[in-house]
């Protein structure tokens, strides 16, 4: 396992992850994107890098989420794992993840 989650820029507007999004990674990504997504008014972030998940990681984008409300910005997700979208229909949050169309 490589305990390392990459977000990197396509445009100003659309990002992708890639490596492992869970416990051990999403307090240093949370940091890292902190600046780097919201300079946009709208956000796409690709999840197809995505090698593994756990609840940490859908922690995270909910925690995106709710920051784009607040600071009134869109942001869409592509390509959510099935891992992660199989916990987030357990928990009920499935609806909650604003799935950008491919």
């Amino acid at each position: 396992m490589s305990d390392v989650c990459v977000i990197e820029a396509t445009t100003a507007e659309n990002f992708v992850l890639r490596g492992e999004l869970s416990f051990s990674t999403v307090m240093d990504l949370s940091r890292r994107s902190a600046e780097l997504l919201w300079q946009a008014e709208s956000v796409t972030l690709d999840l197809a890098g995505v090698s593994r998940t756990d609840s940490a990681g859908l922690a995270l984008l909910v925690e995106w989420i709710r920051v784009a409300h607040r600071k009134e910005k869109t942001i869409q997700f592509r390509n959510i794992p099935e891992q992660m979208m199989a916990v987030a229909e357990v928990v009920g949050l499935d609806s909650l993840l604003p799935v950008a169309s491919q």
